[in-house]
């Protein structure tokens, strides 16, 4: 499927560039296997959201340790 090097020269970018743009519209028409653009956007989101859950998660378990402790030197105290 390769795109010839006069169209990427008139249209100001690299023949590797313009191969990519053809394979993923080849993709998203089903013409091609593989991730659509927008499955692929999907799947970025949903990392993102997966990873700021992981950071959410791990504060509030080292929160939840810090306030056990005092709990306890608190208890201790009296």
């Amino acid at each position: 499927m390769g795109c010839d090097l006069s169209i990427s020269a008139r249209i100001g970018c690299a023949p590797q560039a313009l191969n990519e743009w053809v394979k993923k519209i080849a993709v998203d028409s089903g013409q091609r296997g593989g991730i659509t653009i927008e499955t692929a956007k999907k799947m970025k989101a949903l990392e993102r959201e997966n990873r700021q859950l992981k950071q959410a998660n791990e504060i509030l378990s080292q929160s939840i340790s810090v306030f056990a402790q005092a709990e306890l030197d608190r208890a201790f105290k009296k």
